[in-house]
């Protein structure tokens, strides 16, 4: 059945079975009789407001058979006797599925031609909190959450203007889950907000059961050797209507409280929402003091074992560097397996309870530090070099980029431990060409503003430049 039947019995008798009424138990039908009519609803139990329903219910067993006589379409009768703002009126099968597995209101009335859909629904939604990552001293301390319509109305509080677009999209043949393209009309480059809508288009999944992860790989270029991140995210509605305002596209997709902002260049990475918070100068120290300290990162241990694998490699000054305590295991091991267990130690600590993780981590940080030092199995300097490189990775705000930086960094020294200085060279030319091959998901270019060249976008990004009114 493609579209409803002129015949009441043959329609509620196929909603039945096709919804699952009697099969579910979250799947709820209701008789009723309306002027003389009979009448039923269906809706998903824990979707459905009890209060607007039973409302309009009331209201509709007062209606007379008068009131309806001469009715044969359901628009008039929902122009007449429907309250509720957001309803419309629908005769495609498919659409009325959908619709009621999304939570609408579905009503039949015999008689009437079609079916009316009364978006009275409500998701079971957390409250509107402060994210756990992107935390600020200062400034605004709500977040998304995991449904789309209050991250929208977030927006709209923040964008006040007749301009702001929020375009939908239903993605995925099994889940139909909701997506949302959110951008200025007058602000947005319109072939960049083609080539997304494009890509939304020709997006061929079943479901999107990670939310905006399952989307991202998806629809980003298959470069699977390349750990760089190709969209970033975030859960600060302050942040994403800063990007709208800028020119940006912010995608929402339901069932995630983190939103995409596209496009993504590298550069995107070395701006965080503590340094709008503060004045323009201790900004950009904060900026470009995380710059460096995130890029020392990701050379310090392969630049340190490269220069104490060989005695006398160091000027006198730095001979403090050379000299490593001797443990059972060779540095390049100690390295490697304080690497892994700082992964371990994340992991764990995702899946501590919380009225254990100050414990957790009193264990943790004796068994592998104290202990570790004293058995012999690792040198004092490991684990203050590894110290270092893990605060360092916290200092920056994508988990993503964190964890591609982690990536290079093993590989760049597993490189200079097999060639020396070679390696070490051949390593940090391999990390730049990776970066400058990397394919942004949309945009003019991973490495925009560099390359392409832009220096005045280029400085924006590297400083924290003060509010004006077209930078706000």
């Amino acid at each position: 059945m493609e579209t409803l039947s002129a015949q009441y019995a043959e329609n509620t008798a196929w909603m039945d079975k096709t919804l699952g009424v009697g099969r579910s138990v979250d799947m709820v039908s209701r008789d009723y009789v309306i002027g003389g009519r009979r009448a039923r609803i269906w809706v998903v139990d824990g979707y459905g407001k009890d209060a607007t329903l039973e409302r309009m219910g009331a209201f509709w067993l007062r209606v007379t058979a008068e009131e309806v006589r001469g009715l044969t379409q359901m628009q008039e009768f929902v122009d007449r006797f429907v309250t509720f703002t957001e309803s419309n009126v629908s005769m495609e099968t498919a659409d009325i599925v959908t619709s009621v597995l999304l939570g609408k209101t579905l009503l039949l009335v015999e008689g009437l031609q079609g079916g009316a859909l009364i978006d009275c629904k409500e998701y079971p939604a957390r409250s509107v909190g402060e994210p756990p990552d992107g935390k600020v001293l200062r400034g605004a301390h709500d977040g998304f959450v995991e449904a789309v319509v209050p991250n929208m109305a977030l927006l709209r509080r923040r964008i006040r203007d007749p301009r702001l677009t929020m375009e939908g999209h239903k993605l995925g043949d099994r889940s139909q889950t909701d997506a949302v393209l959110c951008y200025l009309e007058d602000r947005v480059d319109q072939l960049l907000l083609e080539e997304v809508r494009g890509k939304l288009r020709a997006l061929d999944v079943r479901s999107l059961t990670m939310g905006q992860e399952s989307l991202a790989e998806a629809i980003r270029p298959k470069q699977w050797y390349n750990p760089f991140p190709k969209v970033r995210y975030t859960e600060r509605p302050d942040s994403a209507a800063a990007s709208v305002l800028e020119g940006n596209i912010v995608l929402m997709v339901d069932n995630s409280p983190s939103v995409m902002i596209l496009p993504t260049t590298f550069f995107d990475f070395t701006q965080e929402a503590n340094e709008f918070y503060f004045p323009p100068l201790v900004g950009s120290y904060l900026r470009l003091l995380r710059i460096v300290v995130f890029l020392m990162s990701m050379f310090i241990t392969p630049a340190w074992y490269l220069m104490v694998s060989t005695p006398g490699r160091l000027p006198d000054w730095l001979n403090f560097l050379s000299s490593p305590e001797p443990a059972s295991l060779g540095l390049l091991w100690q390295l490697l397996v304080v690497e892994f267990l700082i992964d371990v130690l994340k992991l764990a600590s995702l899946n501590t309870p919380d009225s254990l993780s100050n414990s957790f981590s009193m264990l943790g940080a004796l068994i592998l530090g104290d202990f570790a030092v004293q058995a012999g199995w690792l040198g004092p300097e490991v684990l203050v070099y590894m110290a270092f490189v893990s605060v360092a990775g916290f200092a920056q705000p994508s988990y993503e980029l964190g964890y591609a930086f982690k990536l290079l960094r093993v590989a760049l020294l597993l490189v200079t431990a097999a060639f020396d200085v070679w390696g070490f060279v051949a390593g940090v030319l391999g990390i730049l060409v990776l970066l400058v091959t990397t394919k942004p998901m949309v945009g003019k270019g991973y490495l925009y503003p560099l390359i392409p060249f832009n220096g005045k976008a280029l400085r924006r990004l590297l400083m924290r430049e003060p509010i004006s009114r077209d930078n706000t």
